[in-house]
């Protein structure tokens, strides 16, 4: 089932009520309406909790069951009530469709949230850590109230609740402080696709932001375990792409998805709330989704153990933070890169080092880390080339993060351990979207699936590249180096420098091309600019 016409306008609706009633802050309202969908989905949840437990043999118990000491004793008045409450009527039909204004506001303020904190507490994640009532105008959350009740969110399955979510998601249109902001789902899915995560792998995302990649991780695995009665054709953001069900999955399979493959952390605690009703929604309430900054907080064999870590992950996927800046004296010693502090480095090390041995990597990267200059970019190529085997090079068409940013991005696919032989470079001018300023309408273009297909068969793409005449026009968008050729370029990456130059391609060379060069250029300008004044600011104390 997929998202309806009818539930895009009801979201629509909500969202434009809360901006009109003087909520404009999409990151918040998207908080808010997440504690909104939790709260109507617990009764359901805690009844296939129960569920879960006899199947297991265990004692089953309802977060429902027994009293509660209300916090305000306005709220005893309100619902008649001595200080004490059956946990019953924390279930949405007992509250949400009884009360209304200031009551309304005032029970969510002071027993509502405190109640579900309580519960989220005993979760592999606390998602409701600090969380609080925003929208406490009493007319507006009345209306906001009724307006999800009306969104019978537990008729609809897991997927189209998930989409239901993502399309709230996409209204986050602004970066965060680190530059961190929502990775376009097509390219995502583009990734994993390429990634091939199987059941009963560890997959981790050490920058989760709303889970993107998790999820996307979940529909791969969800698709290759179908049946072909199991898969439907479902349109996303004006494609139409597979969905599988997962009904060839086995209980035991599905405890393993649930419970041992998915991994995650962020910086920001609303990017963790999200993630983990994202996922949730998706019928994925035990996944740890951490708020912990990796670049500068280490974890040791026991604690990852108190937490239920593994040592490493077969599959990482991830769109880390551009352009940001980590303070030098907070960076752990386990991620630095000579003396960057930038996090697209730190970030890249620190992956390569919680891959399992022969583990896969596929990361979102700003395109000056290909090409930097500086003793950081450069050492860290290395690391790549020399101690991993780097198996391809996506680049991306300018443009595909907009309306967060212009920036040009390729995506770098390598595995743990051994050292690289070749690289596979593929080049993309169309992503299947208009390359315009909000990057949201359908094209036929996309060479997005013939690179995905360029990827998997790049064994059969070697010997084709080896067998071509040097001297003839090299039509496709996709070409090799060796290791040999990498090193003699101080380890450049750009899938630009080993492009296969033809008089067709010299005389109708993209500008729009050389202008993101140009911006990556000073970019890198910037950050030498940057990292010279903290050395000279250091000698001067």
């Amino acid at each position: 089932m997929s998202l309806t016409p009818q539930l895009r306008q009801d979201i629509d609706d909500i969202s434009n009520y809360l901006f009109g009633g003087g909520y404009p802050d999409p990151v918040s309202n998207t908080e808010q309406l997440a504690f909104l969908f939790f709260f109507y989905l617990a009764d359901g949840l805690d009844t296939q909790a129960q569920a879960r437990a006899r199947l297991m043999k265990q004692t089953p118990t309802s977060i429902y069951c027994g009293d509660w000491k209300l916090r305000n004793p306005l709220n005893a008045v309100a619902l008649g009530a001595g200080d004490t409450i059956p946990r019953e009527r924390f279930r949405w039909s007992q509250w949400a469709r009884a009360l209304s204004g200031e009551n309304l506001a005032r029970f969510m303020r002071d027993e509502v949230f405190p109640f579900y904190a309580e519960v989220a507490s005993k979760s592999a994640t606390n998602f409701m850590d600090g969380a609080r009532l925003v929208i406490d105008e009493p007319v507006v959350l009345t209306q906001i109230v009724g307006k999800v009740d009306n969104l019978r969110l537990d008729e609809h399955d897991a997927d189209t609740k998930g989409d239901l979510f993502e399309y709230l998601l996409k209204r986050i249109k602004t970066a965060g402080e680190l530059g961190q902001f929502r990775s376009p789902r097509h390219i995502i899915r583009v990734i994993v696709a390429m990634l091939d995560p199987k059941i009963g792998e560890t997959c981790y995302d050490p920058a989760a932001g709303t889970a993107g990649f998790i999820a996307a991780i979940l529909d791969h695995i969800k698709l290759a375990n179908s049946t072909p009665d199991g898969i439907e054709i479902v349109e996303l953001d004006g494609k139409r792409i597979p969905r599988g069900n997962g009904n060839a999955l086995s209980a035991a399979k599905w405890r393993v998805l649930q419970e041992q493959t998915f991994f995650g952390n962020d910086v920001d605690p609303k990017m963790v709330r999200l993630a983990t009703m994202n996922l949730t929604l998706r019928g994925l309430p035990d996944v740890r989704i951490y708020q912990r900054n990796v670049l500068t907080t280490t974890l040791d064999a026991e604690r990852k153990r108190e937490l239920g870590l593994p040592e490493g992950y077969h599959v990482v996927a991830a769109n880390p933070p551009f352009a940001g800046r980590v303070d030098k004296d907070r960076i752990v010693d386990d991620v630095k890169v000579g003396n960057s502090t930038a996090t697209e480095l730190l970030f890249i090390k620190y992956m390569m080092d919680c891959l399992l041995d022969d583990g896969r990597c596929g990361v979102i990267v700003p395109e000056g880390v290909l090409f930097g200059s500086t003793g950081a970019h450069k050492e860290l190529r290395r690391q790549l080339i020399e101690n991993n085997r780097v198996e391809a090079v996506l680049s991306l068409p300018g443009g595909v993060f907009q309306p967060y940013s212009g920036v040009k991005t390729s995506v770098l696919l390598f595995r743990k351990g051994g050292s690289t032989n070749r690289v596979l470079f593929l080049h993309a001018d169309n992503d299947g979207y208009r390359l315009d300023a909000n990057h949201d309408t359908s094209i036929e273009a996309d060479d997005l699936p013939m690179l995905a297909d360029a990827y998997r068969t790049r064994e059969e793409g070697w010997r084709q590249w080896l067998a071509r005449d040097p001297k003839a026009e090299w039509p496709h968008k996709a070409w090799f180096a060796t290791a040999a050729e990498i090193r003699a370029n101080d380890f450049n990456l750009s899938a630009g420098r080993y492009r296969p130059m033809s008089q067709t391609a010299v005389e109708h060379c993209d500008p729009r091309e050389l202008l993101d060069e140009l911006a990556a250029i000073e970019a890198e300008i910037v950050e030498e600019v940057e990292a010279l004044r903290v050395v000279l600011a250091e000698q001067a104390a």
